[in-house]
């Protein structure tokens, strides 16, 4: 998991808390910032886009 390349949300605070995601084989990976040694939870593609869907 070493390639893995995450991002943080533009929405972070001051302190850069907040989430950050990443794309993997698996699907979305999602961490807490504050925590980026813990491994991140993942999820399908699908069950993500539906999740971005119900957002907008």
């Amino acid at each position: 998991m070493t390639d893995i390349r995450w991002r943080k949300s533009s929405y972070s605070d001051k302190e850069g808390a907040c989430v950050e995601v990443a794309l993997d084989r698996s699907g979305v990976l999602v961490r807490d910032s504050k925590v980026p040694s813990q491994p991140g939870h993942s999820y399908p593609a699908t069950a993500w886009r539906a999740f971005l869907r119900h957002l907008r």
